[in-house]
């Protein structure tokens, strides 16, 4: 069985969905956020104290991202996946990457400057700093969903899944302005697949507790 540790909305939801899409049986145990602080208990799971964790076995994992492609190389059958010397493959590897080192990053900072941060620890400057290289970062995005329905491979994948979760975290944090109407109109078609609709439910549950 595997096991994911989550917070409700936090980088971990790309597993989630991730998981509901592959339709895996799975064991949730949704954290009050951030874990480190306020699930001191759950260092002992994982001394990062960040999510996601992912438990397969003897297999552990942190990074979401990662969890994606090995969800989708692992257990997807190759669905959502695309594999090496299969067009698109490069185009799949980058955007996977891309959605955390390019375009999740900025909004972190945004996030905890501009929200998460006591009032007087706040630095609007940063936020607006990396507010404006986020978007300058998404038109690399623009350009190809203005003209392909899918991030790489012509189809839907886990790279979609990590993309768009950086697209929805920009809303989160108030800079859904800055999406270009392409990669808008895309966010939203993905947030109507049935997948993302299970895990947005799934984690509408008690907080897991120890």
């Amino acid at each position: 069985m595997l096991t994911l540790y989550h917070c409700r909305d936090a980088r971990s939801f790309r597993a989630l969905w991730m998981l509901e899409e592959l339709g895996l049986p799975y064991e949730l145990k949704v954290l009050r956020f951030p874990p480190r602080v306020r699930d001191k208990d759950y260092l002992d799971v994982n001394p990062l104290g960040t999510v996601p964790l992912l438990i397969d076995g003897d297999t552990r994992l942190t990074e979401s991202g990662a969890i994606c492609e090995y969800l989708a190389a692992l257990h997807g059958g190759g669905r959502f996946s695309v594999a090496p010397g299969e067009p698109g493959y490069g185009a799949y590897l980058n955007a996977l990457h891309q959605s955390d080192a390019t375009l999740t990053f900025p909004l972190t900072l945004v996030l905890r400057y501009g929200t998460i941060e006591p009032e007087e620890r706040r630095l609007p400057q940063v936020v607006e700093d990396y507010g404006r290289w986020f978007g300058g970062r998404l038109k690399a995005v623009e350009a190809i969903v203005a003209t392909e329905p899918f991030i790489a491979a012509g189809r839907f994948t886990a790279a979609d899944i990590a993309v768009c979760y950086a697209l929805l975290l920009a809303d989160m944090v108030g800079l859904d302005d800055l999406l270009p109407p392409a990669t808008r109109a895309y966010r939203d078609r993905l947030t109507e697949r049935d997948g993302y609709r299970r895990a947005k439910a799934a984690q509408s549950v008690t907080y897991h507790k120890g």
